[in-house]
């Protein structure tokens, strides 16, 4: 008989309530849920009229329930102390991205999971996604022909994708108290990562268009270099814009004159969403489409363009049609429990909090600066 492993999750927010929670249940062989934490008596409620284990805090769920892993799915600005939490009390923890805001908060996270020996594995979940692992694996390992990478996000947010995962519950009855102690850490966070304090639309900027949503689109792009032994450089020109509801930046690559572009913007009033990663070569394309996370079983597009002289061909390639989100909690299990080499490990989140950091300093300064 395979081994469960006892989970709590820190926080029930949507990322919780839409995947992490229904998946771990649907894992039933190799998860128990022995507890949810959230500050919202609203949201506790929900769950304990559906007969899972509540707790008001994440410091009574680490003491009472007894979890060997910890799911830390709150507010960012959380994210560090609930994990090294978390560490301290002997869990191994599966945390959502961005894993913090600064490197000196990762540095704190490391510090505390070497001195417990325990594994951490960051919610990057399109690592898991078929047709990225496909496009990994056709990659070549020299990256000498490659000219450009190119990211480009539209996005309205979870609501017009969300409707058909059934009731959801949110947390309205949060204490003036509570909201105002979340912007002071948010604001302290981003002011000590970014070496000083950005205005309002740059804070906008750096904690949504940065690090919530091109931080994904980073882990790719990063894995795919990884592959082919490319590097990033330093940072060309970097922006936020739409009032904070944009964020760009160009990355120059140290391969010959390759150049990374990305591109987030939050358009709240289109019900349509598109993320698109590109890898231009010498002589191919490589396209990457995917949906929105909130759409399971809808299958990212893989397509590849390439030539013989006139003739040019282009491929739609499918892998299969499993869940990034489901396949990345199943390799959880492996890592723990079978000692599997982790995936999205904590130094993974480190290089893309590195350039994050370096991308939101530029956007401030309009400097030049190394990574």
């Amino acid at each position: 008989m395979q081994k469960k492993l006892r989970v709590g999750v820190l926080g029930a927010g949507l990322i919780a309530q839409l995947e992490h929670i229904p998946n771990i249940l649907k894992l039933s062989g190799l998860y128990q849920l022995v507890g949810i934490a959230d500050a919202s008596a609203t949201v506790r409620e929900f769950f304990k009229d559906r007969n899972l284990p509540v707790f008001e805090s994440h410091q009574k769920l680490l003491s009472q329930a007894e979890p060997e892993v910890v799911f830390v799915c709150s507010p960012d600005c959380y994210h560090a102390d609930m994990v090294i939490d978390a560490l301290n009390a002997g869990c191994h923890v599966f945390t959502e991205k961005p894993i913090c805001y600064s490197l000196e908060d990762v540095a704190r996270i490391k510090q505390a999971r070497d001195a417990n020996g325990k594994i951490v594995q960051v919610g990057y979940m399109k690592r898991f996604d078929p047709s990225y692992q496909l496009l990994h694996d056709m990659l070549p390992d020299d990256g000498a022909k490659l000219r450009m990478v190119s990211v480009e996000v539209c996005d309205p947010d979870s609501w017009p994708f969300r409707e058909h995962q059934g009731e959801l519950v949110f947390a309205n009855d949060i204490s003036p108290a509570m909201r105002d102690d979340f912007k002071a850490r948010q604001s302290a966070q981003i002011a000590q990562a970014l070496n000083g304090q950005p205005d309002e639309n740059s804070y906008r900027g750096f904690a949504g268009a940065f690090c919530s949503s091109l931080v994904h689109d980073i882990n790719v792009v990063h894995g795919l270099l990884q592959k082919m032994n490319v590097d990033t450089e330093w940072i060309e020109g970097a922006s936020f814009f739409a009032n904070g509801d944009g964020g760009q930046a160009s990355v120059r690559l140290n391969t010959q004159t390759a150049l990374w572009q990305m591109m987030h913007l939050t358009v709240p009033q289109v019900a349509e969403y598109h993320e698109r990663i590109t890898l231009y070569f010498d002589d191919a394309v490589y396209h990457l489409e995917f949906p929105s996370p909130y759409l399971n079983h809808f299958p990212t597009r893989l397509t590849v363009w390439k030539s013989d002289g006139m003739h040019s061909q282009k491929t739609e390639h499918r892998a299969n049609y499993k869940e990034a989100f489901v396949e990345e909690l199943k390799y959880l299990w492996e890592t723990i429990v079978n000692h599997s080499q982790p995936l999205n490990t904590l130094e993974d989140a480190e290089r893309d909090t590195r350039l994050l950091v370096a991308m939101g300093r530029a956007a401030l300064t309009n400097e030049t600066r190394a990574i």
